[in-house]
């Protein structure tokens, strides 16, 4: 016989190691079911509304810990027990998350989606642990991280005054998944039967200039390591990677 309510997300495993995304993801559900007042508290939840949360709560539990709380039938004693038992996650994640952030560079990634994804999936860490992290660190994380080689692209996306990291990471998002489709188009037909986009073709010579006018600017100097400070006083640190590429600069006009 099938279980009768639809797993809504991923079960809170027994070792805890995704307790942090569970607990937002059963406050979200909860709220939207009405329910969100039975894991509160003192809170007046009717029977039936406890019953109907312990059910959604136990189906979402690792079958190890459906045993061991077993006998919890309030909502309220449930939540409190688990977050006796995997609280204490946040003292391990934390600095690891603090870590990441430190080390994240827009440099050392070979897309933009990828580093989109992965400085997502570490600001929602940090976001969990209780830091605060703005739109205004995501930025400066961004621009502060741009490779050398790239540093006029660098300053033309902070002229524009973006106040959302949204805002600014589209830009490039967008050339580089029309730089892979223009890819795509190219190598799927001979050279000869379909010309190369004209806007394109401008955008290379406009760039290649401006690359070698950097280049030039950065020859004879020394290897050696930058500082930033974000405004969330976090440090970033790099070093000059001239071998490291990004793709989709390579067609951007401002």
């Amino acid at each position: 016989m099938s279980n009768p309510i639809k797993l809504e997300f991923v079960a809170l495993d027994i070792t805890g190691k995704n307790y942090l995304s569970w607990i937002l993801d059963v406050e979200i559900h909860l709220d939207a079911m009405g329910l969100g007042d039975t894991i509160k508290e003192e809170n007046k939840a009717s029977n039936q509304d406890k019953a109907k949360a312990m059910i959604f709560l136990r189906h979402h539990l690792h079958e190890g810990l459906k045993m061991e709380y077993l006998t919890i039938k309030d909502p309220v004693n449930l939540w409190k027990s688990l977050k006796e038992k995997y609280d204490h996650k946040k003292i391990v994640i934390l600095p690891k998350a603090r870590y990441d952030w430190m080390h994240l560079r827009l440099q050392d990634f070979k897309t933009v989606s990828e580093y989109n994804s992965a400085l997502y999936r570490i600001s929602s860490k940090l976001k969990l642990c209780g830091e605060n992290v703005t739109d205004a660190d995501l930025l400066e994380k961004t621009f502060s991280t741009f490779h050398t080689l790239y540093v006029l692209l660098q300053q033309q996306y902070r002229e524009k005054g973006f106040k959302k990291y949204s805002e600014l990471i589209s830009c490039p998002l967008v050339v580089e998944e029309n730089n892979e489709l223009l890819m795509k188009t190219h190598e799927s037909h001979p050279t000869s039967s379909t010309p190369f986009p004209e806007v394109n073709v401008t955008s290379f010579r406009n760039f290649g200039r401006g690359s070698d006018r950097n280049h030039g600017r950065n020859r004879g100097r020394g290897k050696g390591h930058h500082h930033y400070r974000s405004r969330s006083g976090y440090t970033n640190y790099y070093s000059d990677n001239k071998n490291t590429h990004q793709k989709w600069m390579n067609s951007e006009e401002i």
